[in-house]
Parts: C-alpha cells; structure tokens; sequence
C-alpha cells in the first residue's frame, strides 16, 4: 500500500518521544523528522536531549544540526527544510516520522501554518533583545497586551519566543495567535496520524528530575561553557532552557545548586505549556505511557499507530 500519510508523535519533554519515535520508525521501516525547536543546533547535545550517535545510526534522523547557534532559525526555515524531508520520504515511500515537543513546529509542517513575513529583520530583533536584556519583564508585559494567548504560554523568561512574538506583531499587525486562527486548515500540506504521549504527572516529574540530573552528570555544565567560549555574545540559541541557567551559574549570579534547581523547575512548568498546547488538538489519539517499560512502550505505539491509520482507512 501506498504511504500517503505522516505519523506524528508528539508530547512533554521527557515523555518518551525518543524511544517511541525510533520504535515507530524501525517496525514501520521509517525515518524521523525532528519538531524540536533546539536539536537544530550544532554542539548543543546534552542540553536538548538530543538523540545520541547510537540511537541516529539504528534510524535516519532529518532536522538535527542543521543550524549554528548564531544563526537565525525560525519556524518558515524549520518548514521549509522539513516539508522537503517529509517529501522525500514520501517520494521513496518512506514512511515518515515526525517526532517532537515544539508545537507550533508541528503544526506549521503539518497545517501550513505560516506567518505571512518571515524575512528576518536583524535591527528589530536587535532593539528587542537590547530591552529584553534591560528589562524582561517589560516584553512579557508588552506581548500580554497585544497577544495574551501566546503570552500565556510562554515563561516570562523564554527570551526567544516572546522576542519572537512580538517581532511577529510588529511587522505584521497581527498577534501570533491571530494568525495561527486565520490559517489553521487552510492549507494542509500533509495527512497525519496524531498521537500524543503522556505520563501520569508524578511519574513525568520524576523523569524531569532524573534527565536533568543525568545531563548535569554527562557534562552540561562543560557543553555550554563551550559554547560560550565560541559564541561569546550568546545568541539566541543559547538563552534556551537549561543553557541559560548554566550560563548565569558560569558567571557567578547563582551557586550550582540554584542551577540544577531552576533547571528543573522550568522543566516541568515547561512540560506542563506543551501538555496544555497539545491538548487542544483533538486530532491526537492519546497514550498513556505511565508504568510501562521500553518493550511495553515499543508494542503500545506501534499498535496505536496502526491502529489510528486503520480507524482513518489509510
């Protein structure tokens, strides 16, 4: 039979997205596509949890590395360098695996959601990041005013995507929100099987605790000192969730064990954002992952996934 249609796995960080992707893609004889906003990046590793060289050589992976921490990436480069990989796999009947946490990532790939004006503007974004630095507080403000949907998804210190929001308000007229209503449906570009992973909140909890642990005991704090060695003026890419952290415990504005907490605080109030964006897709067939162990997770997501396809008659 012909593959015609994307599976989309999608969730809280720490869920499980990994090893259910690489599952997936293995029985069904696929390849994944990356929705991970920050795997994107070159040497950020241990930060982004990414997949490991091992777990890239059991599965082909697309959408991983493919930008400089300096560089500008947005959401119209993320579709466009992923709609060609999805196209390709379909093209080969392949059959592709889109795996991730960022949501608008996702949904943009798969809807066609695009912002009608995605050239950079680096003087706007420069005067943003210039107030941001003097006062975050002001730009969250400024964004809840014009745009309090997106506002409320976001940490009021997630630099880069209220930056992004407001860039996107300012030379559009438009609030991000508006536009992902103006253009939701319009112009799918794939065909998927949505499926959400989930986990009890405690259980969830207690994977955050144990991955950040884990990357602190991998050599976090080491990648980003790296990193700021090679981009001093610390770009956007590096103002991520738990490179920031390390990078203000690096300069001396708070002690390790601040660090690691922060870290894990914003994590699971991280994990809990997406949770809350990607329940109100009700395209997503949920799967409750708590208890289980790898074998358990392999079988349950594969049998979702057919399952579903079998439910749309694909």
């Amino acid at each position: 039979m012909a593959i015609k249609t994307v599976i989309v796995i999608v969730g809280p960080t720490a869920v499980g997205k990994t090893a259910a992707a690489l599952a997936t893609a293995q029985a069904l004889h696929g390849e994944i596509i990356s929705a991970d906003s920050m795997q994107v990046y070159k040497g950020m590793d241990i930060g982004t949890a990414k997949p490991t060289p091992t777990e890239q050589a059991l599965v082909r992976h697309h959408m991983i590395d493919t930008a400089s921490p300096e560089q500008s990436f947005n959401v119209s480069d993320y579709v466009k360098q992923a709609s060609a990989a999805v196209a390709d796999c379909l093209a080969r009947q392949v059959q592709p695996v889109v795996a991730g946490g960022t949501g608008l990532y996702v949904h943009a790939l798969m809807d066609g959601f695009l912002f009608p004006d995605q050239s950079a503007d680096p003087a706007l974004r420069s005067r943003l990041m210039e107030e941001w630095q003097a006062d975050p507080h002001i730009l969250h403000s400024r964004l809840k005013a014009v745009d309090p949907a997106t506002a409320g998804r976001l940490h009021p210190n997630d630099a880069r995507r209220i930056i992004r929001a407001l860039e996107v308000f300012e030379r559009t007229g438009k609030s991000m929100s508006q536009l992902q209503r103006e253009t939701a449906g319009k112009q799918a570009r794939f065909s998927g099987i949505w499926i959400g992973l989930t986990r009890d909140r405690t259980e969830l909890y207690q994977r955050i605790e144990q991955r950040v642990d884990a990357m602190f005991q991998q050599g976090l704090i080491e990648e980003v000192q790296g990193l700021l060695k090679t981009y001093p003026q610390q770009p956007t890419a590096l103002q991520a969730l738990g490179y920031k952290e390390v990078a203000w415990f690096l300069r001396g504005h708070i002690t390790l064990e601040e660090c690691v907490y922060l870290v894990k605080r914003d994590t699971r109030r991280f994990a809990k954002r997406q949770l809350s964006w990607f329940r109100r897709d009700q395209r997503l067939h949920w799967l409750n992952l708590t208890g289980m162990d790898d074998h358990e997770i392999t079988a349950r997501v594969v049998e979702r996934s057919r399952k579903a396809a079998h439910e749309h008659g694909i």
